[in-house]
């Protein structure tokens, strides 16, 4: 017996001294590996500071930002890189922070450094279309050529085919939960360069500052770090991987799960397993309080209400639901055009009407599948009253309002005194619709027609559908 014992504690001792050759073999000034060697290439660094600084992300705890990266990367590129080869890189502690959400409840976000936001980014260039495979396609969230449209369309062609309930699951603090161990297991199992998976280790054990105090982070992934999304969708595909097996239908955008079933009973066997599934096994605390089994109709995801299910007609033609977006959004909509527009801002009319083209077109690119024709309508007529209104306050006196309106080359018969009115702003922007006509803010302002942009947005939308709908059907890959 004495003899096996020691005979195991040579060989170990043996393996030792071979992997500690193995190292000092190594040369810690050259790349070990050919990812490696792409992740600190030039190309890859460039486009991860361009990513950084597109993002416009706030500063870390070392004050730096996005703006001064350039030249601080310039200067110590070489050490950066020299020191990731020579596994010593050690990401500075988050910025933590808390943010509201829309429930009135704080979001905790961490914040890295922008050097460490870069070389997260440069991670997750080389490190993405390894996982990509591994991914399920039932995941959505923070993928190359995917997007909510694409899950909200799932969602709909789901409910077409007759699965009338939905089980919503509500993640509680998932990012703040996420077991190291677990996911660096997953992690090994597809990525085999052991530098890479030493610097992302080294991001998950970086600690926080919090209120000017470090905090350890024995848990989680920071929200708002770059590298955050990628390992969040690892962290989830067994569970994807799961649903699969069961052929349940899954929609998984991040942390936003829903699952379908043709039943109130199947929803509710199906929920359970899922809540056992992810408490069991991915050590994740499911909100019971939030998370429920109901009809699809009526139900919210990603900022959208289905309002029907649609259905298969006796052609075998797929007829998808209508879906609007919630009144949530909505109300920001409203508050976004009342900040932009906003009569002491101070800045030029054509600033005004580029940074409300600019929101626009975002925001019907986001919901153009949606059912809001008519209200667009309203609200554009809306949004040119408060243009005219910022028009009326930024021009001031009589006099340079109507050298103003002389320039856009309004009527100069209706160029009147009234200009020389103690009514309010709001009340004039009403009067001002004779003298700045539609045709002028749209034309010579350069006002986004929001009905006509929103129409062309959505035929292209249905086109999508057709698409999607046929790749669905014969089990491409979607």
């Amino acid at each position: 017996m004495w003899w096996s014992v020691r005979n195991k504690s040579i060989k170990a001792s043996s393996i030792k001294v071979e992997r500690s050759e193995n190292v000092r073999k190594e040369n810690p000034k050259l790349p070990n590996t050919s990812l490696c060697e792409e992740l600190i290439s030039i190309d890859n660094i460039e486009l991860a500071i361009k990513k950084v600084k597109s993002n416009k992300g706030a500063a870390g705890i070392d004050g730096m930002t996005v703006y001064e990266l350039k030249d601080e990367f310039d200067k110590r590129s070489e050490e950066i890189k020299s020191r990731i080869l020579a596994r010593t890189y050690r990401p500075k502690q988050s910025l933590r922070v808390q943010i509201p959400k829309d429930n009135g409840k704080m979001r905790m976000l961490g914040i890295p450094t922008v050097i460490d936001r870069t070389v997260q980014q440069a991670v997750v260039k080389v490190i993405t279309p390894m996982f990509e495979e591994t991914f399920s396609d039932f995941s959505y969230a923070y993928r190359p050529m995917r997007s909510a449209e694409d899950a909200a369309r799932q969602a709909s062609i789901y409910m077409a085919e007759g699965y009338k309930y939905v089980v919503d699951l509500d993640l509680s603090k998932y990012f703040d939960t996420v077991n190291h161990d677990i996911l660096m297991g997953l992690i090994d199992k597809t990525l085999k360069d052991k530098d890479v998976r030493r610097l992302i280790y080294s991001f998950l054990k970086a600690g926080a500052m919090e209120n000017g105090f470090p905090v350890e982070t024995p848990e989680g992934t920071p929200q708002g770090g770059v590298i955050s999304p990628i390992l969040s969708n690892i962290y989830l595909t067994p569970f994807d991987k799961e649903m699969e097996k069961r052929t349940i239908k899954c929609i998984r955008y991040a942390d936003d799960c829903k699952l379908f079933a043709k039943s109130e009973m199947a929803s509710r066997r199906i929920m359970r397993n899922a809540i056992k599934f992810l408490e069991n096994k991915l050590k994740l605390k499911v909100n019971t309080e939030k998370t429920e089994s109901r009809p699809a109709r009526g139900s919210k995801m990603l900022g959208f209400i289905f309002c029907s299910c649609g259905y298969i007609d006796e052609a075998n033609q797929y007829h998808l639901g209508y879906c609007v977006p919630r009144e949530k959004a909505w109300d920001n909509f409203k508050d976004r055009i009342r900040e932009i527009t906003k009569r002491n801002r101070g800045s030029s009319i054509e600033r005004v009407i580029r940074e409300l083209n600019w929101f626009l077109r975002g925001w019907i690119n986001y919901y153009g599948r949606s059912s809001i024709s008519t209200k667009l309508g309203t609200l554009q007529a809306w949004i040119r009253r408060r243009v005219r209104q910022y028009c009326y306050k930024l021009w001031k006196t009589s006099k340079a309002r109507k050298h103003q309106l002389r320039l856009l080359g309004c009527n100069e018969k209706k160029i009147s005194t009234y200009f020389l009115s103690s009514n309010s702003y709001w009340k004039m922007s009403m009067a001002m619709n004779n003298v700045i006509t539609n045709k002028i803010i749209h034309e010579k302002l350069g006002l986004l027609e929001i009905k006509e942009y929103y129409e062309l947005r959505n035929a292209s939308s249905k086109l999508e559908d057709v698409f999607y709908i046929a790749l669905h059907r014969y089990g491409e890959v979607i």
